[in-house]
C-alpha cells in the first residue's frame, strides 16, 4: 500500500513510520523538518497549507495523522485544534478516503458520563492537549465523506514503558482498556502495530477506537 504519515519525525509518527515500513508499505513522510531515511519518501509541508497539502496527499491508499504541535508548547490547544482540521481538510481535498488520525486518551469514558480529561487528578501539564483532541474528536464525528477512524492511546503511552515491541494488544472503544494490575497502558511500538494492523485490515469506520495490553 501506499501510505502518507503527517507528523513523521516525532514519537508516535516515527514509530508508525517504522512499522509500515518493516511491513514493506511505500511510506511518504511528511514534516516540518524531514529526516533522510532509507525506509521512506520525505517530503516537506506545512499543514497549515491545504492545498499543497492536498497535492502531496494524492494518490495514496491512506493517510495516517500523527501531527502533534509538541505538549510544552504554550498554544497546543489552538494549533492542535486548527492543524487537525486543516488536516482533514487537505485529505478530502486530496480524494484520499482512508484517514486515520491519533488523539488523546483524554476523552476516553472511565465512568459513565465522565471522560478522563474531566476527573480531578487528570495531569494539568497535559490538560490543554487532551481538550484539544477532545474537541477534534467531536469535530470528526460530524465528518461524513472519509472513512475516517480516530484512535486514542491508552493513558499510559510514554517513552519510559520498557516492553518494546510485543505484537499483542485489545481493542476498545470508548473506554480504557485496563489489563489486570487496572493500568491502561501500551507503548508506542505497539501503538504503531495497532495503527499498521488497521491501515492493512480496517476494522473501525467512522469511530473512535483504543487499544492496552
Amino acid at each position: 500500500m501506499k501510505i502518507a504519515i503527517i507528523g513523521a519525525t516525532g514519537f508516535v509518527g516515527s514509530a508508525i513510520l517504522n512499522e509500515l515500513a518493516d511491513r514493506k508499505h511505500e511510506i511518504t513522510a511528511i514534516a516540518r523538518t524531514p529526516k533522510d531515511t532509507a525506509n521512506a519518501t520525505w517530503v516537506a509541508a506545512d499543514i497549515f497549507n491545504v492545498d499543497a497539502l492536498a497535492e502531496i496527499l494524492k494518490g495514496h491508499d491512506a493517510v495516517v495523522n500523527a501531527y502533534n504541535p509538541g505538549w510544552t508548547n504554550p498554544n497546543i490547544y489552538d494549533e492542535f485544534l486548527a492543524g487537525s482540521k486543516a488536516i482533514q481538510e487537505a485529505v478530502k481535498k486530496s480524494g484520499v478516503k482512508r484517514f486515520i488520525t491519533i488523539g488523546g486518551g483524554g476523552s476516553l469514558f472511565v465512568a459513565p458520563g465522565l471522560q478522563a480529561v474531566d476527573t480531578p487528578d487528570f495531569p494539568k501539564e497535559f490538560y490543554a492537549g487532551a481538550t484539544a483532541a477532545r474537541d477534534y474528536l467531536n469535530v470528526i464525528k460530524e465528518e461524513k465523506d472519509l472513512d475516517w477512524a480516530f484512535f486514542s492511546p491508552a493513558f499510559e503511552m510514554h517513552g519510559g514503558i520498557t516492553t518494546g515491541r510485543t505484537g499483542k494488544y485489545r481493542l476498545g472503544l470508548e473506554n480504557p482498556v485496563f489489563n489486570d494490575e487496572q493500568r491502561s497502558i501500551l507503548s508506542v511500538e505497539d501503538l504503531a502495530v495497532v495503527i499498521a494492523d488497521e491501515v492493512e485490515t480496517p476494522k473501525h469506520h467512522q469511530v473512535r477506537f483504543t487499544a492496552g495490553y
